[in-house]
Formats: C-alpha cells, sequence, structure tokens
C-alpha cells in the first residue's frame, strides 16, 4: 500500500476483516493522542460516509469500518470493477480519505455526571480494593469521584464504556472467579480501568459502586447514554439518594 501523508503522520494500518469490513489500526499504545487519531476518522465518516458504508467501531487503538460489498461494487466505475474486489475498492476509499483527515479538536467534549452509591451492597468489593492499595475507603471514593474520564469506547456488552484516566493508586486486579451476575449499574475496577456495567450480565471486575441511571435503553436512539469521546464524572451519593434516583424522585 502506498502511504499517504496523514498515515505517515499517524503510523495507521489498514488491514481487510473479511469481505464486509476494514480496520484502520493506530499502533498499540492507549493513550489520548491515539483516540484523537481513531475520533477523527470517526468524525470524518460521519460527514464523508462512502457508497455500500455502514457504519465504524471505534476502539483503543482502531477503526473498523463495516460496509456492504454488493452496494461499494454496484457503485464502483467500470474501470475499478476490471482490476479491484469491493474490499481493495473500500481500501483504495480508506487510503483517499486518510490523506484529508486531520485531527481537529472538538470545540467541547460532552461532559456526562453520573451519581454513584460507593460501597455496601452497591459496591461490595470497596473494602477490596481499599486494602490491596493501603487506602482508606473514603480515599478510594474521593480519588474515584475526583477524576475526569475519556470514554475511550463502548464494549464487552452493549453500551458499556471503557474508561480512561483512572488514578494508578487505584489499579486492582480482576476477580479470580467472575460473579455469574452482576447488577445493572454496577461501577468496577480492572487493572488500570474502570467502567460501568449498563446491564445485568457475568463479569470479574471489582464493584465499588453502582449508579442508578440507565446506561443502556435499546428503544432509545442513540441506545447508549456514553459514546466514545464523551468525559464522565463521577460524584457520590448516599444509598438513600441511590433508592430515590431508581425510584424516580431525583
Amino acid at each position: 500500500m502506498t502511504k499517504g501523508k496523514w498515515e505517515n503522520q499517524t503510523n495507521g494500518k489498514i488491514e481487510s476483516l473479511g469481505d464486509s469490513a476494514i480496520v484502520i489500526r493506530f499502533g498499540t499504545k492507549i493513550e489520548y493522542e491515539v483516540h484523537r487519531k481513531v475520533q477523527a476518522v470517526v468524525d470524518y465518516l460521519q460527514h464523508n460516509s462512502f457508497q455500500g458504508f455502514i457504519e465504524c467501531i471505534p476502539a483503543y487503538t482502531s477503526v473498523t469500518i463495516l460496509y456492504n460489498p454488493l452496494q461499494v461494487w454496484n457503485s464502483a466505475t467500470n474501470k475499478e470493477r476490471q482490476t479491484k474486489t469491493p474490499s481493495k475498492i473500500v481500501r483504495s476509499i480508506v487510503e483517499d480519505f486518510l490523506m484529508n483527515v486531520r485531527e481537529e479538536k472538538r470545540a467541547k467534549h460532552r461532559v456526562v455526571e453520573i451519581p454513584v452509591c460507593y460501597g455496601g451492597e452497591c459496591g461490595p468489593d470497596l473494602d477490596y480494593v481499599a486494602k490491596v492499595n493501603h487506602l482508606s475507603k473514603d480515599e478510594v471514593i474521593s480519588l474515584h469521584s475526583t477524576t475526569e474520564y475519556l470514554v475511550y469506547m463502548l464494549g464487552f456488552s452493549p453500551g458499556f464504556p471503557f474508561l480512561g484516566g483512572m488514578a494508578e493508586e487505584l489499579a486492582t486486579p480482576r476477580r479470580h472467579s467472575p460473579r455469574t451476575s452482576i447488577p445493572a449499574g454496577s461501577v468496577g475496577i480492572a487493572g488500570g480501568q474502570t467502567g460501568i456495567y449498563p446491564i445485568s450480565t457475568p463479569g470479574g471486575w471489582r464493584l465499588i459502586g453502582q449508579t442508578p441511571l440507565q446506561l443502556f435503553l435499546p428503544e432509545n436512539e442513540p441506545p447508549s447514554l456514553l459514546a466514545a469521546g464523551d468525559i464522565v464524572k463521577f460524584y457520590s451519593i448516599s444509598y438513600d439518594e441511590f433508592m430515590e434516583y431508581k425510584g424516580g424522585g431525583l
């Protein structure tokens, strides 16, 4: 593949994923600068999609582009059909737009404030996280709730946000044996990551709290409360406030 100017700047690599998807990889480091490159591609495709484009899926260090190969083929020129498959046509489209994409700073990240009831039955692993890291429970809560988190991507389960920016002092290993069911809204820590379970599902993250907010509603458009590029701020609430939220009183 001929490297374009933008690709040289970002070290992006293009790979085919079967006959209906292509992935652009920007290395292996999970960091903000890589996220900006990922988000730049997503933003570009939202306004400059091509015939046959279905959607793009951002991840920590890559963007996967899904397309309909039949629509791509039907929209191709006769010359393209003579020398290229739908996959190669899409690859050429991606190579071309990568030369035009620029990492524009967004005017403003969307900030989403999320209430969390820490500890107790809402956060059964809070004591463990505090003990492993030689902190008090209040220190864990303070560190977790005074940080701004960047949503790098959604994955694992519908609407599950993988958040970057957690204090290193809170890093805690996953459970050796995952729980068979975790309540929706549970806030957890796994290694150096923190995230929120939008729906009830098995999982091995250490649970330190729970939010009464619903992060995933399939009937909504979009169905997820959060999106890649959002900023999340947690704030602590009492158990009584948590129950009042759940009941619709707040």
